[in-house]
């Protein structure tokens, strides 16, 4: 096996100060040849006949967004049919729609041979592209590279000059409307009634939109509970939020899945999700957290509350432990290699 990733995966400009980590070594692979250069299209040709010259029996692609459209379509027509190519789309469409996404995302899907995707929504928004499709559907794995000191929760909360005793909720990750924070915000004044102490973490970048959630904070008079990290977190950093929480909340309009869930099960933290694209899939509500009706304050509030009220960290936390398999990379690629040899033989497998 040859693992070929990026030299450059996106242009610098479109990455925030924070953002710009270049001695972040946290999903090093040493093996990795970093060859890719996705601007570039004589780079992409090049590395492309390198590949073709291994004579590989297949070649897995990871699909995020139709930015790599110009440099996924070079690399197909340069293997050629003869090379078979499989897609993992973590997002058929990108989360925030734009002109020409559906044009891109065709352009370079429809010359695809398998694909892995992660939930159900995404299945169908591949068949609007290529109905004849050959696909299999698997959870996206466990996030574990974070975990990098294997802090407690004592010490990850000391560390953000928390109490041992605080019940703490934690919304992470880049702060887009979809994402709903401002109904868990909406919620906090009767979890706040119901539960006494209490502390939401919002550890993220808002962008543009930041004031407008300051202001209904204001709004919903629980400044006091709510804690704004604003901005990049970095690798290293991510640690100590997920140790200090109880459970983290995702509060989404809209999915098709989501790696914040796999980064609190690689913690073995709880999640509460709202019923939105692939999130129930990969959650078992009532087990490994619960699950809400999108937009339901009052849902989202009475499954906060009862998780305090009846103690479900130790028991949940056991139950996300005995998924682990299920989330796991070796999982994965076993579900590949049947899917594959199985369509080689003549049986697609769903």
């Amino acid at each position: 096996m040859e693992l070929i990733s990026y030299s450059m995966q996106y242009p610098k400009f479109l990455f925030k100060k924070g953002q710009k980590d270049y001695k972040n070594d946290v999903f090093q692979i040493r093996d990795a040849q970093f060859l890719i250069n996705t601007a570039n299209p004589w780079n992409i040709v090049r590395v492309s006949f390198q590949i073709k010259k291994l004579h590989p029996d297949l070649v897995i692609i990871q699909w995020w967004h139709p930015y790599f459209a110009p440099c996924y379509r070079i690399m197909e027509a340069v293997l050629g049919k003869r090379v078979k190519k499989l897609f993992v789309c973590h997002n058929v469409f990108p989360h925030e729609r734009f002109f020409a996404d559906a044009l891109l995302t065709r352009l370079v899907l429809r010359r695809a041979d398998y694909f892995l995707l992660h939930s159900q929504s995404d299945i169908e928004d591949l068949l609007t592209i290529k109905p004849d499709a050959r696909y299999i559907k698997n959870p996206h794995p466990t996030y574990n590279a974070f975990k990098i000191r294997s802090l407690t929760k004592a010490q990850a909360r000391q560390e953000l000059s928390r109490q041992e005793h605080e019940k703490i909720l934690l919304f992470f990750g880049f702060v887009r409307e979809y994402k709903g924070l401002k109904h868990l915000i909406a919620a906090m004044p009767d979890i706040k009634r119901r539960l006494g102490s209490v502390r939401l973490i919002v550890a993220g970048s808002f962008g543009e939109n930041r004031e407008e959630y300051l202001q209904l904070i204001d709004a919903k008079q629980v400044g006091d509970c709510i804690e704004v990290v604003d901005g990049y977190v970095p690798d290293h950093e991510v640690e100590r939020y997920f140790a200090a929480c109880d459970v983290v909340v995702l509060p989404y309009e809209s999915a098709t899945q989501s790696g914040i869930i796999q980064i609190a099960f690689g913690f073995e933290k709880p999640v509460i999700v709202t019923n939105v694209g692939g999130l129930p899939d990969v959650v078992k509500d009532g087990q490994t957290g619960y699950i809400v009706e999108r937009g339901n304050v009052k849902q989202l509030s009475d499954a906060i509350v009862r998780y305090y009220q009846c103690n479900r960290e130790d028991v949940f936390a056991e139950n996300v432990r005995k998924e682990a398999y299920r989330f796991s990379w070796d999982r994965l690629v076993e579900k590949i290699e049947v899917f594959v040899g199985g369509c080689e033989d003549g049986h697609t497998i769903n």
